[in-house]
């Protein structure tokens, strides 16, 4: 037995040391080296996924504990040395009963919060600000604000040469040429598509707890409230492709007096232009891998 009480605390060493290390690899608003954790949270949604992803650690972990526990038992009590004449027992009603009730409370204490979180993600509050994101053929994306009048651009992945003149404090793969501007403590309702002609995407920032696909010739919807400024990163989720891994998001979240100011600047820099679509542009591009 003291053996198998050294193992048990030897493992839930093991187990600790994990998961401190996974919160403290997790990095705000993007991946870091070697993460074993969440992204930091940064919406209410985040904060009851990462609370539910915690409870179900502790229950997994409770779980894999007791079943080893047993197997080892098993293993030092009931070997052919140590029990050379095994019990004939078939069937034992009060045993049969606990490992078919208990699973199902287990379940239960899982579905509750499950049901209540799904809930909480699928039910879209009133929102402060509308934005539609378009995945491309081109393997892109495209913004739209309609709440701020003619206001739409894409964003591209910044070629490697690019992102070092531009934005060297940014993550290689997933700085963007034009960021996706939001006010902070609003509720941002996002809209999300794919080109008729082209292939299912999906909008996911892990940071924000959201990720949905954009299907041609269907509209769904998600939302987010970005509870801090700073900026935040997410990629094309679903497999779409050639450049499927060159897709990245990114979302810029300000106060309320920098969005106001940034959106008079954008439908100055966005205006229509004559000449050839981004998205015809970008079609016809070659590979874009770094």
């Amino acid at each position: 037995m003291k053996t198998i009480s050294r193992l048990t605390v030897v493992a839930g060493g093991v187990l600790a040391l994990i998961a401190t290390c996974g919160m403290a690899l997790a990095a705000s608003g993007q991946p870091s080296p070697w993460q074993l954790g969440l992204q930091d949270s940064a919406t209410p949604v985040m904060d009851d996924i990462v609370w539910f992803h915690n409870l179900l650690v502790w229950i997994i972990t409770a779980i894999a504990a007791f079943v080893l526990l047993l197997l080892l038992i098993i293993v030092v009590r009931f070997n052919a040395r140590s029990n050379p004449t095994p019990s004939r027992t078939t069937h034992n009603t009060l045993l049969e009963v606990l490992w078919t009730v208990i699973p199902v409370c287990i379940l239960v204490v899982i579905a509750i919060p499950s049901f209540r979180l799904l809930f909480f993600q699928l039910n879209t509050p009133p929102a402060d600000l509308t934005i539609k994101a378009t995945g491309k053929v081109g393997w892109f994306w495209h913004y739209t604000y309609p709440d701020n009048g003619p206001l739409e651009f894409d964003s591209f992945m910044l070629k490697e040469s690019d992102r070092t003149k531009k934005k060297p404090d940014q993550p290689r793969l997933l700085a963007v040429d034009e960021e996706l501007v939001v006010p902070v403590n609003k509720t941002v309702r996002v809209l999300v598509t794919a080109d008729a002609e082209g292939v299912i995407h999906s909008f996911a920032v892990p940071s924000f707890g959201i990720k949905i696909d954009a299907i041609p010739g269907r509209l769904n919807e998600t939302w987010f409230k970005a509870e801090r400024e700073g900026i935040y990163y997410g990629q094309c989720s679903e497999l779409c492709g050639k450049d499927h891994a060159f897709m990245p998001i990114a979302v810029r979240v300000v106060s309320d007096q920098a969005f106001a100011a940034w959106v008079a600047d954008a439908k100055k820099k966005f205006a229509q232009e004559d000449g050839p679509s981004q998205t015809a542009i970008a079609a016809a591009a070659g590979p874009r891998s770094e």
